[in-house]
């Protein structure tokens, strides 16, 4: 199941059979994963049967070797047992596991079948624990369970493990038998004051899947989508079907209702060719993670020509006796499909669409005459609600499934049996996957904030909302524009309609707006009011086109171990979405994960929202992902990120130490036009700021970046490596030995309203931190009565030449230093000719004019990775988690 869907797993995958999961769509959607009540006292669901063991295996509840040749398997999640602990077995199958969804007081609206409560301010932990394996007897500390039973306060302490229970969002291990003894509620671990807490993300989406409420790029996703066709062959594909060896054997293609046969997704079952009827349907039902009575469903054939006709539903091959005798006469057919019997009357479950302690749902018995109308009078007493008025409430039937949850009211006149057969006619796992709420009919408000970039800067709202209704089409009466960000030219609306809203979403992606594409990005509310004090939560930008594909494996990461609400992908809209997002959080930190230039972006938007940031000064760190990762070095995170634990970084992250950054603003002004401009008759470039984190360089620096900058974007899918992209640093660097430029003799430079003499140089480096080219010490450690030592935050820049190729070799290789020429707070270059410049590695040709540096409004915070040791994530510290003394597992 794809990232923020995760349920309670035992040993096996599926979805969930029985009466299904989720929740009505109008109301909001937590943040971050969700969580499976197990239910105290449920029936576990497994379908175990007696197998014989070719080698020794373990028990999934005891953890202890099944050593004898036989054993108990769960046929549907493949959970092992032995005979003596059937009994104790509590860890439901994973086919019944969406039905012990509880209601609580939020529903999930999208991608779960899972719920996480939240009652009076605290989260719980509603079973959402995966169970995880291992099959060496070595690396005990990390699988070593220690869990005090509430009652009796005894130890387990056994350290004797091959299989565990995991929670999704604390980490802590417990042994299969052992987990349900562990308290409810969560405290998310260590990570805790990292995680923006689920109960404060509001978000209304349900018209939108997962990808979309995550911001997850489709093009970028590292994970399979567990949706309800996924694990069938799909049309034309036979590479997944497996043709059963055995001879005494026969591979059927199995559907399960109409809609699985228009698009052709079925599963395969192999089965004796002697089977009966039962056997198979037994087998079919097991395909689809469905536990019910196989007397209660029947087999149809279908040949290849009705699987491509849409007429299925009168193919019923029903009037032989289906209970007796072999499914197999004269010939096989090329694909069953499974049909629930009819039914004259059925118990069906009501779930309360309010917060009822103590009672997750009602089962009520209905008939052929039984309406939703009925239906609603008759559960109403059952719920205390009996002297109210039954105009008052509605049915509401919910399908949740992986992508999304689809939700419609029923007519109050509507046969339920009837809608019930449609329903199994359509899949019968589909009917596993619906429920039925009753609703108070009190008006829902619903509001979908949308972020709509790639519009025109410095326009009045008045102008963006024209521009919207000219491209859009947009509704004024349920569209308005709430936020402006002029600077940025991007909008956020907030729609009161969620048709509207999944219009103007999927017609953004194919608008074009002044030869611009424009984008769009669904935002979450952060109900701030509800973060609690000590909690700071970390905002996570990811660059998933930086470090090869380590950006996208970093993303899946962070999407796990904290809310997916609060990781973004820097390519689906850039930082704007992320800050506005956290707008109204009090206290943040800030994760960058990427090159100098991502930091550089993040950075700069951070300076332009600041004002609209109630924590309008956030500490920010960086996972180095670039090439030269040179603010990374000074700040200790690194010389690049080359696969360590992601958990251990946000630990660091936590006790990183806030340090200020200066941060320059520098004004290129040209004179002439640059450089190819048609007939040299073009208007002098318009004066343009851009902003200086690390180092600013003219001259043989810049070329060689502008001349690597053009090997990248010739052959892009090249430079996916740090060893590479320095290779071809070198080489551009050998072709350029025998150039001589004069670069002194082609600017001019004042340093504090005072001219300085420039030595014989080929290159002018403006340098804010004491790393340069890779980790270079450009400004070198001697002492100099000259100059202040350099420091980050000192509010003064260093000037240092460089003499040729051979020169920067020399300083990259630590045997010589730059050529110190000045230091101070505020600097004018004059250009006499165009000369390549670059801005913390963005390299251009700068045409004739004035280069102005000088400081950029207040320092920057950035977090330094603190000297300490860090403390081992799988270590044998216990920590009280949940009112229980465990052993803390780092995810």
């Amino acid at each position: 199941m794809a990232d923020g869907a995760r349920s309670l797993r035992g040993g096996g995958s599926g979805s969930g059979s029985g009466s299904g999961g989720g929740s009505p769509a109008s109301s909001p959607v937590l943040g971050g994963r969700g969580r499976a009540a197990a239910g105290g006292g449920s029936p576990p669901g497994h379908a175990f049967r007696r197998v014989t063991l070719t080698k020794p295996t373990f028990c999934h509840y005891c953890t202890d070797f099944i050593w004898g040749l036989a054993g108990y398997q769960c046929e549907v999640c493949n959970f092992m047992s032995h005979e003596k602990c059937l009994k104790n077995v509590k860890i439901p199958c994973s086919c019944i596991a969406p039905s012990l969804v509880r209601f609580v007081s939020y529903m999930c609206t999208q991608t779960v079948s899972c719920l996480l409560a939240v009652t009076a301010g605290s989260v719980t932990r509603m079973g959402t624990w995966t169970m995880i394996l291992t099959t060496t007897t070595g690396g005990r500390e990390t699988f070593l369970q220690v869990l005090v039973a509430n009652s009796a306060k005894k130890t387990c302490g056994s350290s004797e493990v091959l299989s565990g229970m995991r929670c999704e969002w604390c980490g802590i291990l417990a042994h299969a038998a052992c987990y349900v003894i562990v308290t409810p509620e969560c405290t998310f671990g260590r990570l805790r004051n990292m995680i923006l807490p689920p109960n404060c993300v509001q978000l209304f989406s349900r018209n939108f899947s997962k990808l979309h409420c995550f911001r997850i790029s489709e093009n970028m996703q590292t994970e399979s989508d567990e949706d309800d066709d996924v694990d069938g062959s799909t049309q034309g594909s036979t590479k997944d079907i497996q043709i059963s060896t055995d001879s005494s054997k026969q591979t059927l293609k199995i559907f399960d209702g109409n809609d699985a046969v228009k698009r052709n997704q079925f599963r395969l079952i192999s089965v004796p060719r002697i089977a009966k009827n039962e056997e198979v349907v037994e087998a079919a039902l097991r395909a689809y993670y469905i536990n019910d009575d196989q007397q209660e469903y029947e087999l149809q054939t279908f040949t290849q020509q009705v699987l491509l006709s849409d007429d299925v539903i009168n193919r019923n091959d029903a009037a032989e006796d289906s209970n007796l005798g072999s499914v197999f006469r004269e010939s096989v057919p090329e694909a069953w499909i499974i049909r629930a019997k009819p039914k004259d009357e059925e118990v069906i479950r009501i779930y309360p669409a309010w917060l009822k302690v103590g009672m997750a749902y009602v089962s009520l018995r209905v008939n052929k005459d039984s309406t939703v109308q009925t239906v609603i009078k008759e559960v109403l007493p059952l719920l205390g609600r009996q002297t109210e008025c039954l105009q008052n409430f509605k049915l509401v039937e919910v399908l949740m499934g992986s992508k999304q949850v689809q939700r419609m009211v029923l007519d109050n006149q509507e046969l339920i049996l009837n809608r019930l057969k449609d329903i199994r006619k359509t899949s019968i796992r589909q009917m596993n996957q619906t429920r039925f709420y009753i609703v108070e009919n009190s008006k829902s408000i619903v509001q979908v904030d949308l972020f709509v970039g790639g519009l025109p800067p410095q326009l009045s709202p008045e102008e963006y909302t024209n521009i919207l209704k000219e491209e859009l089409a947009i509704k004024t009466n349920v569209v308005s524009v709430s936020h402006v960000y002029q600077a940025q030219g991007a909008v956020v609306l907030q729609i009161s309609c969620f048709s509207e809203a999944e219009r103007i979403y999927m017609l953004v992606k194919d608008t074009v707006v002044n030869d611009k594409p424009l984008n769009a990005v669904v935002i979450p509310a952060v109900m701030a009011s509800k973060i609690p004090r000590n909690c700071c939560p970390l905002l996570v930008f990811v660059n998933p086109k930086s470090g090869g594909l380590k950006g996208r494996d970093l993303l899946y990461s962070f999407r796990k171990l904290l809310n997916p609400h609060q990781v973004f992908e820097l390519t689906n809209g850039g930082p704007l979405p992320g800050f506005h997002t956290f707008s109204k959080v009090p206290s943040f930190r800030v994760l960058v994960c990427g090159g100098d230039g991502t930091v550089g972006w993040v950075l700069g938007a951070l300076e332009e929202i600041r004002h609209k940031l109630v924590c309008s000064e956030p500490s920010v760190a960086i996972l180095p992902l670039g090439t030269g990762n040179d603010l990374g070095r000074v700040l200790r995170w690194g010389a690049g990120y080359s696969g360590e634990d992601p958990y251990s970084i946000l630990v660091s992250v936590d006790e990183a130490d806030d340090v200020l950054m200066d941060r320059w603003t520098i004004l290129l002004d040209a004179e002439e036009p640059a450089e190819g401009a048609e007939n040299g008759i073009a208007e002098p470039e318009p004066p343009k700021i851009v902003q200086m984190n690390n180092y600013c360089g003219l001259g043989i620096d810049a070329e060689l970046s502008l001349d690597f900058h053009h090997a990248r974007e010739e052959e892009p899918g090249k430079f996916n490596s740090r060893f590479h992209n320095k290779g071809v640093y070198v080489k551009v660097g050998l072709q350029k030995i025998s150039h001589t430029r004069n670069l002194h003799k082609d600017i001019k430079l004042q340093v504090d309203q005072h001219e300085v003499e420039l030595p014989s140089i080929e290159g002018l480096i403006f340098i804010n931190i004491p790393s340069w080219g890779s980790g270079a010490d450009l400004w070198g450690s001697e002492s100099d009565n000259r100059f202040e030592k350099p420091r980050i935050d000192d509010g003064l820049l260093e000037v240092v030449g460089v003499t040729g190729v051979v020169h920067m070799g020399q300083v990259q290789g630590g045997f010589r230093s730059g050529i110190r020429i000045a230091q101070g707070s505020y600097f004018r270059v004059t250009l006499l000719k165009p000369i390549p410049v670059q801005v913390d590695g963005e390299p251009w040709i700068q045409a004739p004019g004035q280069i102005i540096i000088s400081a950029a409004g207040p320092k920057v915070h950035m977090l330094k990775k603190s000297k300490q040791k860090q403390k081992k994530t799988g270590s044998l510290k216990e920590m009280k988690v949940d009112g229980v003394s465990v052993s803390e597992g780092g995810r």
